[in-house]
């Protein structure tokens, strides 16, 4: 199945650049691109895209607030999925596109090869692109957020079981299924199924957003470790 991507940024030398390696993929095909969030949510209307790599900072409309209005209601099964771009490893910006349902992030030096990992995980669900990544983006904002681990725990999290506790906090210390299986003594098809049931129960879209909320309420502390 071919993959729909969209680039939006506002530097064509760039957007000119991801062309190219995706063209040369028999699985990917770029069918629109865009220099503003003004003029991506436009072409939104008319084309249907799977995978949206998204700058963040752009005139106009940058790629936060695009971010939010394209996830805004977003649980449609063929709603586009957004992977940030950012230029700094540690990117406010990028932190706020995660909190606004961002799938991921990456830096635009990837290499090709990791980019296009990137790009069929987040199409096929794997909404984490680079967990120890987003542990560390996470490890540096959350502390500054007012939302922090003073607020108390949603009530939603009294949901789940011990053990779906238990995997919720191993994911938001950045371990992928494999992982977590291999320290749980669990099968990775298992440690998945726990994963979609903990999304449901808490009403979340992905594992970032999983993630995202596991610091907010206190479950991981800054520096990856349990809350109290």
């Amino acid at each position: 199945m071919t993959v729909r991507v969209m680039l939006v940024d506002d530097q064509v030398l760039l957007r000119t650049g991801f062309r190219m390696v995706l063209a040369a993929q028999p699985d990917m095909e770029v069918v629109a691109e865009a220099g503003d969030g003004v003029e991506a949510l436009e072409v939104l209307r008319s084309t249907k895209v799977d995978v949206i790599l998204m700058d963040v900072r752009m005139p106009h409309l940058d790629g936060v607030e695009t971010t939010r209005r394209i996830c805004a209601g977003g649980q449609r099964a063929d709603a586009p999925k957004v992977l940030i771009l950012t230029t700094f490893d540690l990117d406010e910006y990028a932190f706020s596109a995660l909190k606004a349902g961002a799938s991921g992030f990456m830096l635009k030096d990837v290499p090709p090869s990791e980019l296009l990992a990137a790009i069929r995980a987040v199409r096929s669900g794997d909404a984490v692109v680079a967990p120890s990544t987003t542990r560390r983006l996470l490890d540096r904002f959350t502390p500054m957020l007012p939302a922090s681990a003073a607020e108390p725990v949603r009530p939603e999290i009294g949901r789940l079981t011990e053990r779906e506790r238990e995997v919720l906090l191993l994911v938001a210390q950045g371990l992928s299924n494999g992982e977590i299986a291999a320290q749980l003594v669990l099968s990775e098809a298992t440690v998945k199924t726990h994963v979609g049931r903990i999304l449901t129960k808490l009403e979340l879209r992905d594992r970032v957003q999983a993630v995202v909320l596991a610091y907010e309420t206190g479950l991981v502390r800054a520096g990856g470790g349990p809350g109290a």
